[in-house]
């Protein structure tokens, strides 16, 4: 086998990622150009990484925060020899390929997460560094050390511009994760052109204030440097993570247009890529790679050997370990422990007795207290809001101490991204909490967790103008529709403990996708339900309180305005009006029923309905028809007291009463109309 040179094997990067973005007339060569020589050192001699295995549990995770330099990955996931074909980078952002114009977590073999949105991609890197240093606490002995890898993140000056890279950073620096290194690609251009004019902060200063070990200036085109600043961050024995400072040239190699924005987001053109290939020495036709450099580059054999050798520690282990190994194997294989329903049971059953009002956040409180000691695998917290969100079990313990509750800080943003990093490590259920309404400031992270179909419960209290005195600025209004209407976004909320619990269980056992559990702050009482009933609310909704009449008018809540459906519907009853009042604390789910089942509840042939909810009343129309009604809220919200701002803003049993009346008069009106 001929020897081949660094600088070649660099140049193999450079070649498929100038060859794909022309082909393709379409994506971002500059960055995968700069970063060649660093992936040629890191992928070749650093990683444990298994090609023809992309979910050993024991790799080494890899994150692209600036993935629009997708094609980096793709090259070289493509030479070490994971199943990305030359025809598949061929296709580069073509529909239905392998190789979108963002890195797509679960389309592509050996791609760790989905980046794009510029900063996510490194607070992703900090939780998967969180779930690799909580196994290896719980799982490894003095005698076996079966989690054992480190999370890299490759970030770019548009990443650390993003200020949920200040968020996830100082997070990272007081958890002191040592497991974590981040390598900035300071190429000093975006796509205005030179960050000079508007990014001149010390990037490594902040970092060290951050509480990081830094590793400054490294020569982003020696491979020696490179190699010693790896050789570095993964022998430090400090508690740090650790930041490489990586001076590099966007377009390394691009003769005119190297060191400019005009790399960045566009591809080369024809000549200077003719040009490029002269200035590189690479002779080679488009896609073309030299047997040599091929072989290389494949890391095949040696990835088999590492977790073959890994296979045998395990062995042992298992053997030294019984227990621990099956428990290890459970929680990898995201089986739920088998007295988790038990203790679910248990508590449902003194929940259906109970007859005191409390806030639905006060019973998801309760829950956690339930599911926290029987599930290992919850890990969680709140943006500094943990007594008002009540996320904290009774015994979870503090992260830093070995426990299960994280402590974020006012970083909602940082918490919802590193929520999804520590669900794509594996081996956990994260959940997060904050006020709905400041769901807005996390919002993007939570659509990614949809995107990427991530098992993350997101804990949303104070969920409507019902908090009451804080006012407008903590009263959401429009958060529940924009949720419900993400896809892959499962939505509930709850309108007692009973409720609460059933969408804990849903949420515990959704391994698919998000869910989001709406909570309130103000009690709410508990209702009476038959066994039938309960066993319906998994299905999203269910009659709750049956007509006593012919049925007239049918009144559909969530949340803390069914007992206002539920007292209205008293009224109307008492008047001969025969009112049913149904309870939908998932309309998602409630919307993938049969269509029987949805006939069952809200019968189409009754037009009379009314939906209530405190929130935009927009969604509604899907459920009450244009000639229903919905009793909602389309302002921003007063400061006063909870049931003082409800009432204000009509959300009362009253308004329902009125309503119907009026609703009534008209659909009679209009069905005798019909009948003419």
């Amino acid at each position: 086998m001929s020897k081949t040179s660094r600088i070649e094997r660099a140049n193999a990067i450079r070649a498929l990622a100038m060859d794909a973005v022309e082909l393709a007339q379409s994506g971002h060569p500059g960055a995968p150009m700069g970063l060649a020589d660093l992936a040629e050192v890191l992928w070749r001699e650093h990683l444990s990484i298994n090609p023809m295995n992309p979910h050993w549990e024991n790799r080494d995770r890899v994150v692209l925060s600036n993935g629009h330099a997708s094609m980096l990955l793709y090259a070289v996931l493509h030479l070490v020899g994971y199943d990305v074909s030359i025809d598949d980078i061929k296709r580069f952002r073509q529909l239905h390929s392998k190789t979108p114009g963002h890195p797509e977590f679960r389309l592509t073999p050996g791609i760790e997460t989905t980046t794009g949105p510029l900063g996510q991609g490194l607070a992703n890197a900090v939780g998967m560094a969180i779930a690799e240093r909580q196994l290896a606490q719980t799982f490894n002995t003095s005698t076996h050390t079966i989690v054992d890898h480190r999370t890299w993140v490759i970030v770019g000056d548009g990443c650390l511009m993003e200020g949920i890279s200040h968020e996830a950073a100082s997070l990272a620096g007081t958890l002191e994760l040592s497991k974590l290194v981040a390598i900035y690609d300071n190429n000093g251009i975006s796509i205005d052109g030179k960050t000079s004019g508007w990014f001149t902060e010390d990037v490594a200063a902040r970092f060290v204030s951050y509480g990081w070990h830094v590793i400054p200036e490294v020569d982003g085109h020696d491979p020696n440097a490179i190699q010693n600043a790896l050789d570095i961050a993964t022998s430090s024995s400090c508690d740090q993570p650790t930041l490489i400072d990586l001076k590099t040239t966007i377009g390394y190699g691009a003769p005119t247009k190297a060191g400019s924005e005009a790399t960045h987001g566009a591809p080369l053109g024809s000549e200077e890529v003719q040009a490029t290939r002269e200035n590189l020495g690479w002779c080679e036709e488009p896609f073309r790679i030299p047997p040599a450099i091929a072989d290389a580059w494949n890391q095949c054999a040696r990835g088999s050997a590492l977790e073959s050798s890994w296979n045998d520690d395990f062995a042992s282990y298992a053997k030294a370990y019984p227990q621990l190994a099956e428990e290890y194997q459970r929680r990898i294989n995201g089986a739920l422990p088998s007295d988790l329903d038990n203790s679910l049971s248990q508590h449902l059953e003194s929940l259906t007795q109970t007859t005191k009002a409390t806030a639905t956040r006060k019973a998801s409180g309760a829950c956690l207290d339930v599911i926290g000691p029987v599930l290992p695998e919850l890990i969680g917290g709140s943006a500094d809001l943990t007594g008002s969100n009540n996320t904290e079990w009774q015994g979870a313990g503090k992260l830093n101490n070995g426990g299960r509750y994280i402590n974020f800080g006012v970083r909602e943003f940082a918490m919802t991204a590193i929520g999804n990093g520590i669900a794509l490590h594996g081996g956990f259920i994260p959940y997060t909490g904050t006020f709905l309404v400041f769901m807005e400031y996390a919002r993007n992270a939570v659509r990614l967790s949809a995107l990427m179909e991530l098992q993350h419960i997101f804990v949303y209290t104070h969920d409507s103008v019902g908090l009451g005195e804080d006012g407008p600025t903590h009263q959401p209004v429009e958060q529940l529709t924009n949720l419900r209407t993400t896809p892959n976004f499962s939505v509930w909320r709850p309108c007692d403990g009973v409720e609460t619990l059933c969408a804990w269980r849903f949420a515990l056992r959704r391994s698919s996708g998000p869910t989001a559990l709406i909570l309130t702050r103000q009690n709410t009482m508990p209702q009476t339900r038959t066994n039938d009933q309960v066993d319906s609310i998994n299905r999203g909704g269910y009659i709750l309180k049956p007509e006593s009449h012919t049925l007239q008018l049918v009144l559909i809540a969530t949340g803390s305005e069914v007992s206002l459906a539920v007292e209205a519907s008293k009224e109307l009853e008492s008047s001969g009006v025969g009112t049913r009042v149904v309870s939908l604390p998932s309309t998602d789910q409630f919307l993938v029923q049969d269509q029987s089942y949805q006939e069952h509840v809200i019968p189409s042939e009754i037009r009379a309905r009314i939906a209530i909810e405190a929130a935009h009343p927009d969604y509604w129309r899907k459920f009450v028809g244009l000639d229903g009604k919905v009793i909602g809220i389309d302002r921003f919200g007063v400061s006063a007291p909870g049931e003082v701002a409800l009432n204000h803003m009509g959300i009362h049993a009253q308004a329902i009463i009125d309503a119907a009346q009026e609703l009534l008069v008209d659909t009679t009106s209009i069905s005798h109309a019909n009948t003419k």
